[in-house]
């Protein structure tokens, strides 16, 4: 329940009919078809891979360097231009060829000179790559090979600082358009399909340092809190400062005050500032209501103090106050005697 503007504020009331209306969740955007439905084809050659060609019977062809050397010593590199040697074929233009197809071209140019080659091709290093940046612990690139790459194993070999990542804000970069993907809620959502990541792509996933609620009043411990995920109850909050001030504290004003965020700039040069809300958190029900307010970044949790302690805050800085007046008084009298 809305109870209209107040000083450029408005002021609404937690309640069961407000929980229930949704207005607070933070719903979930689908994921982009372009993301969901994409499936990579045939592993296409890349400049930067270092192919491994294997000419049965013929040890000269495979491994040039020697049995005993590693398949690197031994591999084709694909060159910036998208070209590779290879003997008795020379120069081929393999950059976006398969394997399959690869193999099929080396046996027609070698069967020229051998008689029925068997030719196998395997890739030993990738070109392609997926670059890792922010709260990873590993931020090596991850080749895209023959085998395909998604987010989650890539997220999982990169590994995730769990006390300092931001799970509800992991990036996705791809030919110059970012996709956001929520880590936390897409794990947690039913029936939800991994993505397929091709060459190229960007994972960012930011630290949470810039992602606080600040929870001031009477409280037991005062202070800004970091979270991971994308949303933290009101319950969750008060629980993390140790929960009101059973001597100072009044249960009926506990206040959420939530600011204007860049989504909400028109609102507000229409006139609509901030959003005050109001927990009457005395009554046991009241709990359910703050276990179902999500709480966002940069919102503020203020807790009133009970009538006592204003009265006892107002003698604290009255008797200081009235000691002055008593000392100023005096030194009158004693001067008008």
């Amino acid at each position: 329940m809305s109870r209209g503007d107040q000083d450029g504020m408005r002021m609404v009331e937690i309640t069961p009919e407000f929980v229930a209306s949704g207005d607070n969740v933070n719903a979930m955007q689908p994921l982009p078809a372009e993301l969901t439905e994409y499936r990579p084809q045939s592993y296409e050659i890349q400049p930067g891979d270092t192919l491994l060609v294997t000419v049965w019977d013929h040890p000269e062809l495979t491994a040039p360097a020697g049995t005993q050397q590693s398949a690197a010593s031994n591999g084709r590199l694909v060159y910036p231009d998208g070209t590779m040697f290879y003997p008795y074929v020379g120069t081929l233009k393999v950059q976006g060829m398969t394997i399959e197809e690869l193999r099929r071209t080396l046996t027609s140019r070698l069967s020229k000179y051998l008689r029925d080659p068997q030719v196998d091709v395997g890739v030993s290093g990738n070109g392609g790559q997926v670059v890792l940046e922010g709260a990873f612990t590993n931020t090596a690139p991850q080749g895209v090979s023959t085998v395909p790459l998604t987010v989650s194993k890539a997220v999982g070999t990169g590994g995730i600082n769990v006390e300092q990542a931001d799970l509800s804000g992991l990036t996705l970069i791809r030919d110059g358009r970012r996709y956001n993907i929520d880590l936390d809620r897409l794990n947690r959502q039913e029936g939800s399909g991994d993505i397929y990541l091709k060459p190229g792509d960007r994972l960012y996933l930011p630290f949470n340092d810039r992602k606080q609620v600040y929870v001031l009043g009477e409280v037991l411990r005062p202070q800004a809190l970091t979270f991971k995920t994308s949303d933290m109850s009101l319950t969750q909050a008060l629980g993390r400062v140790g929960g009101l001030n059973q001597v100072t504290s009044n249960g009926d004003e506990v206040y959420v005050v939530r600011g204007i965020d860049a989504a909400n700039l028109a609102s507000q040069r229409s006139g609509n500032g901030a959003t005050v809300y109001h927990l009457r958190a005395k009554s046991a029900s009241s709990f359910a209501l703050a276990s179902s307010f999500s709480l966002r970044a940069g919102d503020v949790v203020f807790v009133g103090p009970a009538g006592i302690t204003r009265w006892n805050r107002f003698l604290s800085q009255l008797l200081p106050l009235s000691g002055i007046i008593n000392s100023a008084a005096n030194a009158q009298n004693n001067f008008t005697d």
